[in-house]
């Protein structure tokens, strides 16, 4: 067995046994006498249509999006952080995650009435999901972080062809790219509607990959990002670091305030380093250390380290959502863009942020607590040589360069 193989088993093994599938045929919302919670949700995606209502979207590429309405019901008694998957079908809105409205949106000038609709302040959050993803997983994940973070804002998710095997990840990456004009139009169709006011991006793992791209080709052609797009949060940043920030210089001025969660025991990036020919990735390095802290500040980003955050997360890859605090804060101040400077914010856990070249403590253990990076997955990957850092040409990379003439 390779090692690439050796690195994708090991993931595999970590990451567990997975779900049920079919869970996408709608129920009734009386199909049960509790009093549950409700998400809805516009859903942009690359996806080819399935033909079956229990999945609704495969993880084949479609040259034509498509644009559905979803109601996800949530049950009442649930651990914030968590899905609650149906061990059986038809789910029980009781205890189970239920989609309780499907409707398919043909015209823009439809998913345009559908956000007046459901308009909530003019804000609107935009999720981009990660690896090995099926359809229900983004959908599931983005009605729990809207229902735990408290956000006031008209959830939108684009979902983009994953395979959702672990052995697909060069596929996958593949589908994210085959998708980048997708998705920019999608946030210009949004920022054009008049009762939009302002646009959060939210990306996970290889999610945040499209995102960027998205950003940079937009910035290439206008030059510069829309400006009703406020804010960019990227959790677990599955990003080549120095490409990242050629990304982030090319897509233009002014820029959107970026947030990056980071946390340097997340396995799941460990493996794709590994992957990638050992190249640092973002959401893995150590934003309180050099260089990283006078890049950032330079650059105007926030960094948010969350390792030592315990979840139930055996990947230490989706903290940002698992964590109740942590979606909070996504929901309540980041996409606000409210900073993470004043004495109000207590994360637990020895949290700590790079605001502004600053290692602001918004847990309750000193910043030192995080100042040396934990060690990574190198045990079961034998032989594995550490991850270039960067240091000698991130500074040049965080630079425009011309084009010869």
């Amino acid at each position: 067995m390779s090692k690439r193989n050796s690195a994708l088993l090991l993931l595999f093994v970590l990451s567990g046994c997975g779900h049920p599938s079919g869970v996408m045929a709608p129920i009734s919302p009386s199909a049960s006498n509790v009093a549950t919670s409700k998400v809805d949700m516009l859903v942009a995606t690359t996806r080819e249509p399935s033909g079956d209502p229990a999945t609704l979207f495969n993880g084949e590429r479609s040259p034509v999006p498509s644009l559905t309405h979803l109601s996800v019901s949530l049950p009442p008694s649930r651990k914030s952080g968590t899905v609650q998957w149906p061990k059986s079908l038809p789910p029980n809105p009781a205890t189970d995650f239920a989609v309780t409205n499907v409707q398919q949106i043909a015209t823009v000038d439809e998913g345009r009435a559908w956000f007046k609709q459901h308009v909530n302040g003019g804000h609107a959050l935009v999720f981009i999901h990660g690896f090995n993803n099926k359809y229900e997983d983004s959908v599931f994940r983005l009605a729990q972080i809207v229902h735990d973070s408290g956000m006031q804002a008209t959830p939108v998710l684009f979902t983009w062809p994953s395979r959702a095997e672990i052995t697909a990840y060069q596929y996958d990456k593949e589908s994210t790219n085959y998708s980048r004009t997708a998705l920019e139009q999608a946030l210009r169709t949004l920022a054009a509607d008049p009762n939009v006011k302002d646009i959060t991006v939210m990306a996970h793992s290889m999610g945040t990959w499209l995102a960027m791209e998205s950003l940079r080709q937009m910035g290439i052609r206008d030059g510069h990002v829309n400006s009703k797009i406020h804010n960019v949060i990227l959790a677990s940043p599955d990003i080549d670091i120095q490409v990242f920030a050629k990304q982030y210089v090319e897509m233009g001025e002014p820029r959107p305030k970026f947030t990056i969660f980071v946390s340097q025991d997340d396995k799941a990036l460990a493996v794709s380093s590994f992957i990638t020919g050992k190249v640092s990735r973002l959401g893995a390095i150590n934003p309180a250390e050099e260089p990283y802290r006078s890049k950032l500040e330079k650059a105007g980003i926030t960094a948010v380290d969350l390792t030592t955050l315990d979840t139930e997360d055996s990947l230490s890859h989706g903290k940002f959502a698992e964590s109740p605090a942590i979606v909070q804060l996504v929901g309540q101040r980041l996409m606000k863009g409210q900073t993470l400077t004043d004495s109000n914010i207590t994360l637990g856990q020895g949290i700590t942020a790079v605001v502004g070249g600053t290692v602001k403590n918004i847990g309750n253990v000193a910043a030192t607590a995080v100042a040396a990076p934990a060690t990574l997955v190198e045990q079961p990957l034998s032989g594995r040589a550490r991850a270039h850092s960067s240091n000698t040409t991130l500074e040049d990379d965080l630079k425009p360069q011309e084009l010869v003439k």
